[in-house]
């Protein structure tokens, strides 16, 4: 018996057991960084078309629906490279570029959707977290050089009034409704802080701004004082009742 071969047999086995196993766990590793990354593509597309459905009733110009839209085919473009075998993917990538091209050829910047004005906090809210999302992703845009300097300054500075403006009128409405339900406090808080935004504007939707808050405020201010003056003149009136009451001659029964 060749114990020699025996040991060297079991020793190329074992070799050949543990380099399987560790290229069964590199396999392993391999194919989890790959789920990883297409999951992270994938929610990046849901979370851009999130995006892109709200252009119905909110404001999108022509560049900032292609930057939203090239950024999907990106992702796309990335998976295919990731999952070459994924035969979806191919289909999906012409009709995004489809959707460029004939935004760039057709889309004109006169069909962009009206800006309303949200009518309750939660609309107000939703709006909000809307223009901060586009914000982040037009600014990791540009950083990757996807979107050149003169288009980011443009839509940046657009979706930053428009987060003044849905700032604003929610101050309002909410001023509003606490000045009906007669917390002149609160009311005068929120004006004041909304006149502490428009300080450092200077454009025609702040001045405006400015003229409504402060005329809301001042009509608030007016109105306390004239009710504080007639609450005190109705106590110097019953004062008044009670003094002539206690110096009126006593009745002789």
């Amino acid at each position: 018996m060749n114990i020699p071969l025996i040991i060297g047999l079991m020793v190329a086995l074992l070799l050949l057991v543990v380099g399987y196993g560790a290229w069964a766990q590199y396999r392993q590793k391999v194919e989890s960084e790959k789920r990883q990354e297409l999951n992270r593509y994938h929610q990046l597309i849901e979370t851009t078309e999130d995006m892109i459905s709200s252009a119905h009733y909110f404001p999108y110009t022509k560049e900032l629906l292609i930057c939203l839209n090239q950024r999907i085919y990106d992702a796309l473009v990335a998976m295919k490279e990731i999952d070459p075998s994924d035969k979806q993917l191919g289909p999906r990538i012409a009709n995004i570029e489809a959707q460029i091209k004939q935004l760039a050829e057709l889309f004109n910047n006169s069909d962009i959707a009206t800006f309303k004005v949200p009518t309750t906090e939660k609309q107000a809210l939703g709006m909000l977290q809307l223009v901060k999302r586009l914000r982040t992703v037009i600014k990791a845009e540009h950083s990757k050089g996807r979107l050149s300097t003169q288009v980011f300054v443009a839509e940046n500075a657009r979706l930053e009034s428009m987060q003044l403006r849905i700032n604003i009128e929610n101050v309002v409405k909410r001023a509003n409704d606490a000045k009906l339900k007669n917390q002149v406090g609160t009311a005068k808080q929120l004006l004041k802080k909304g006149l502490d935004v428009l300080a450092t504007k200077n454009d025609d939707y702040s001045n405006n701004a400015r003229d409504r808050l402060t005329a809301i405020l001042n009509d608030i201010e007016q109105g306390h004082s004239e009710n504080q003056h007639k609450a005190r003149q109705e106590m110097l009136d019953r004062d008044k009742d009670d003094i002539d009451a206690l110096f009126q001659p006593k009745k002789k029964w």
